[in-house]
């Protein structure tokens, strides 16, 4: 049991890099395609990469329990459905970073929800180096001062696509306890290809130009960000993040998304040229020790 806790927690740390550098992949994406289509081409991606799987054996589709099916088609609709359909939204009119920022608050709904519905409680130590992340974060949203563009509609989509991520840490705990890590991320990534794809084509049959719907694909950047996303992003991380939740508490697990905004600014440095502010480093150390205090101290279940 220890070395698949240690193993999760690999697990969760590699899930964390690539979540947090999908923000900059997902903004390379929308300079060539909006985001129904990036959507599409995305979960396209991420589906062929779950039949080769498949082909290979390395993945089965389980037979699903009656009693079941609603559950893991309502966990599907709140991750990825949800999730990134807000996020690819929202990142239309913000940057990286501050997409980065919002995620981050994560641990804060997810303590409220985690206590609730799963009787997780948390230590004041805990609850401490929450609040001085979400300080650091602040600290770094509020010190942006015009550096990056903000829309209010942009903020609402991210914050609802963080509630429908709490939504899938709270469902999914019970889900990932009965059903195979990869075989149950195979079956949301199969609803996320049948939902997104269905709503691209429909927008571009009701508009008549169903033709540009192949038409960011000839631009090879728009290319590499679909396979990071599909593959990485949606295929790997929705695996990582399904094991973890098996062996780690939810609200444990949210604690992580504190370092997205840490991620996500580097990253933005690397791939989009973003500047490195003295605000965003100071918050950087703030999200770490928070992140530090929290990991030192047990979840206890009741």
């Amino acid at each position: 049991m220890a070395s698949k806790s240690l193993n999760a927690y690999i697990g969760l740390i590699l899930m964390t890099l690539i979540i947090g550098l999908s923000f900059i992949f997902v903004k390379i994406g929308l300079e060539y395609a909006n985001p129904y289509d990036l959507l599409a081409h995305r979960f396209s991606a991420a589906f062929l990469a779950v039949v080769l799987l498949k082909l290979f054996n390395a993945v089965k589709i389980p037979k699903v329990e009656r009693k079941d099916r609603i559950a893991i088609i309502g966990l599907s609709l709140f991750y990825p459905v949800l999730f990134f359909g807000f996020q690819a939204l929202g990142m239309q009119h913000s940057t990286a970073s501050q997409a980065g920022i919002i995620f981050a608050f994560t641990p804060v709904l997810m303590l409220v929800v985690g206590s609730i519905a799963l009787k997780e409680r948390t230590s004041a130590w805990q609850k401490f180096g929450v609040a001085i992340s979400v300080a650091g974060l602040i600290f770094i949203f509020l010190h942006k001062d015009g550096a990056d563009s903000q829309d209010f509609s942009s903020i609402i989509l991210l914050l609802l696509s963080v509630a429908s991520m709490v939504g899938y840490l709270a469902v999914g705990k019970n889900l990932t306890r009965r059903y195979n890590s990869l075989s149950l991320t195979a079956i949301m990534i199969t609803i996320g290809f049948i939902a997104f794809n269905a709503i691209s084509f429909f927008r571009h049959l009701s508009a008549g130009d169903l033709h540009l719907f192949f038409a960011a694909l000839v631009h090879l950047p728009f290319v590499w960000s679909v396979l990071y996303l599909g593959v990485l992003s949606s295929v790997l991380s929705s695996f990582l993040s399904n094991y973890a939740l098996v062996y780690i508490p939810a609200s444990q697990i949210s604690i992580f998304t504190n370092l997205n905004p840490v991620i996500a600014i580097l990253g933005g440095m690397l791939f989009l040229g973003e500047q490195l502010y003295w605000f965003d480093v100071i918050g950087g150390i703030a999200v770490l020790i928070g992140l530090v205090l929290v990991l030192s101290f047990k979840f206890k279940t009741v």
